[in-house]
């Protein structure tokens, strides 16, 4: 095979050019499944650790990184986001007992630093620098979590950027590490203890004959570890929910008196239960189970504050007394409002702080602990918080904000009614003062109206020679706020546009938003994207032959269904660390977590729904595809990488025709789901897409 990739690597005839690549074999591999026959031609392509699938993948990432490698500009381009990515960077600070800790990546690092500081003496402490974890940077930072007297850091640890980790603990005055370690933290935040004894964890047991890869969820539990003993002999404080769709993590409230369990049960409904601490008694009790709702609780002055979708899809706040917890004795606090979602509520400086999106613009309020508005906290319009940092019984607290013409600036207010007063902001090299930004409305397919954020530069003509650049999500109940990117500046710099629309699945518009994009229905989320492309053309903000498509994880299931079912309409599109074969994805990495948002091909009618749109399984062969880069990770534990190696193989025996464009797989080594945490490796992988990007639709940079 590699004599053939050496053959290969000569025959290309610019920079667009098609890679003459060994043609991948197919199998002969039909499923029947509820009467309905079901080929899977590159099914070998799911096993990584074959040798043969390991020298297709060399092959693939080889001829993908040469085919961008002759972009006459690429180094151009990756000068320019080199010298964004040379700077600051940083994160709203987490406060602990007048100490702040906060992750900044200082001009020219590889990684962001983790710093503390006391609120007395303004001098940021290197607590905890990532590059140092490993001699080849090759090991990840992960979830942080002070103790709540800021005397020690939990801080998990994770090769090559995966979602798996160990917890290790740091004492903060020293800089050094205790004799800790605590594996099996997968996803997991450690939950400290008042007094620093111990924290609380999510351990999840790796995979072995007892525990299937697909099914480890389902035995996760809750354990104690407490300092300095032995992780082995970690105490479990609850037992598994059986259920592998189902997260669960702990609580503590301020006062160590409850412990809480809070269940998942997928990605639109939690339980609650409680343990008290000051008694003897082993057993939990709930505080809400069984609703078909979400509740997020904080804890002030003995009672709890909800946030809930209970009753009212764009969220309300209620009190519950841990004494009565009953329904019938909840009291609503902040009703619904109309207009806005609510996306968090939060005990701060002695009040109740809200954050809401509306319009998929965030925005906080003040009210008092018996829910009367004080104030609306006067941040920018058209922004997207970056993160809150605060503490119950301390007068200020931290927001940090960003939008998509502001890079982020983070500033402290006494919640009572003090000013805003700016504490730290990032400075760019770049006049972002000639970008404007404007949010437009537009009919999807069924008639739904859709938000969507439009940049470009001012004064843009609207004659459909603008090259754009629509991105989407769609699902989870993850929306698109409009939150600055570094990464997209040469693009703007370069005359192109930027498109981002609200899909339903998201949250921008409540739960009800979220669930009109979820299984049965996602094609909904499909329909507003293409809504989206077809807007923008018909408008005349560009052309079809001007407009290229990005988007990763889910959104890397959206480019699939995307150019699978309107290949006409895109002239390029990057797909990064995609869902795609959505007949089998349950079986693979974390995707039995995600059967409530997506169904199961279990169950016929679940069959039904993906097969429907499964972009994988609608690849034509004979048709003329856009231009395509897969964006893969080696070591991506959450989405398991075999999504794109068949896809990758069916497009590329598929594509054809004149107008066709070339299909390529990058892999990146060394990085996870979330792609490498090293400003090199970003570098490199931003490059390559926007140098693949601008090639297809003629553009340069600046």
């Amino acid at each position: 095979m590699m004599a053939a990739l050496a053959a290969t690597l000569g025959m290309f005839l610019g920079p667009t050019a098609v890679p003459v690549l060994p043609p991948t074999r197919t199998v002969d591999v039909v499923d029947t499944l509820f009467g309905t026959r079901v080929a899977d031609p590159y099914r070998w392509l799911e096993d990584a650790g074959n040798g043969e699938v390991q020298g297709w993948m060399t092959a693939q990432d080889a001829a993908a990184r040469a085919a961008l490698a002759r972009v006459t500009f690429r180094g151009a381009l990756r000068d320019r986001l080199r010298t964004l990515g040379n700077t600051e960077t940083l994160s709203t600070p987490a406060l602990r007992q007048g100490r702040l800790f906060h992750v900044r990546r200082p001009a020219g690092a590889e990684k962001g630093v983790l710093y503390w500081r006391t609120d007395a003496d303004a001098r940021d402490r290197v607590l905890l620098d990532p590059a140092t974890l490993s001699a080849d940077g090759s090991v990840s930072m992960h979830a942080w979590s002070p103790s709540l007297s800021g005397r020690y850091l939990a801080y998990g640890v994770s090769p090559k950027n995966a979602d798996e980790q160990a917890l290790r603990v740091r004492e903060v005055d020293s800089g050094r590490d205790l004799t800790d370690v605590v594996p099996g933290a997968r996803w997991s935040t450690a939950v400290w203890v008042p007094g620093d004894a111990g924290f609380y964890y999510t351990f999840t047991p790796p995979a072995g004959p007892a525990v299937p890869e697909a099914d480890r969820n389902a035995h996760a539990v809750i354990k104690f570890h407490r300092l300095g003993t032995d992780a082995t002999r970690d105490e479990i404080v609850h037992g598994p929910t059986g259920n592998a769709s189902h997260f669960m993590g702990p609580q503590v409230t301020r006062d160590g008196r409850w412990l809480l369990a809070v269940t998942w049960r997928g990605w639109s409904a939690t339980d609650i239960e409680l343990l008290d601490l000051t008694s003897k008694t082993t057993t939990w009790r709930p505080l809400v189970k069984g609703v078909a709702a979400q509740f997020a609780a904080d804890y002030h002055g003995g009672l709890f504050y909800v946030k809930t979708d209970d009753g009212a899809p764009r969220g309300r706040v209620v009190v519950i007394d841990p004494a009565r917890p009953e329904r019938e004795h909840w009291r609503e606090l902040v009703p619904q409002d109309p207009e806005a979602t609510l996306d968090g509520a939060f005990i701060g400086g002695g009040h109740l702080i809200l954050s809401r999106t509306k319009k998929a613009c965030d925005e906080a309020e003040v009210r008092t602990l018996d829910g009367k508005f004080v104030r609306r906290l006067p941040t920018p319009p058209a922004v997207a918080f970056e993160g809150y940092g605060g503490e119950a019984d301390r007068p200020e607290i931290f927001l940090g904000w960003s939008s998509l013409t502001q890079p982020v600036t983070i500033a402290r207010t006494n919640v009572a009614g003090g000013e805003m007063k700016p504490w730290a902001k990032v400075e760019l090299p770049v006049d972002l003062s000639q970008y404007e930004t404007r949010q437009v409305t537009y009919p999807s397919r069924d008639g739904t109206p859709v938000t969507m954020f439009l940049v470009h530069k001012a004064g843009l003509p609207r004659d459909g020679s603008t090259p754009f650049h629509l991105t989407g999500y769609g699902g989870f109940g993850i929306g698109l706020s409009p939150q600055f990117s570094a990464r997209r500046v040469p693009w703007l710099e370069a005359g192109g546009g930027l498109a981002i629309p609200n899909l339903r699945g998201g949250s921008e518009y409540g739960e009800g938003w979220h669930q009109a994009g979820m299984r049965d229905k996602k094609q909904n989320v499909f329909d507003d994207f293409i809504a989206a492309a077809e807007f923008l053309v018909r408008e005349r903000y560009t052309s079809r032959e001007k407009l290229v498509i990005s988007g990763r994880s889910n959104g890397g299931l959206l480019m699939g269904a995307a150019l699978t079912q309107r290949p006409d309409l895109f002239r390029a599109v990057v797909c990064g660390v995609p869902l795609l074969d959505m007949v089998r994805y349950h079986r693979f990495g974390a995707g039995m977590t995600w059967v409530d948002e997506y169904g199961s091909a279990e169950t016929e009618a679940g069959f039904k729904a993906l097969y429907a749109y499964s972009p994988y399984h609608h690849v034509k062969p004979g048709t003329a595809y856009p231009t395509t880069l897969f964006l893969s990770a080696d070591t991506d534990d959450r989405v398991d990488p075999l999504h794109a190696r068949k896809m990758a193989a069916a497009l590329q025996a598929a594509t054809a025709g004149s107008k066709a464009g070339p299909v390529l797989l990058r892999i990146e080594t060394n990085a996870g789901h979330g792609g490498a945490d090293k400003l090199s490796q970003e570098v490199e992988e931003d490059a390559d897409v926007y140098a693949f990007f601008m090639d297809a639709v003629g553009l340069k940079p600046r």
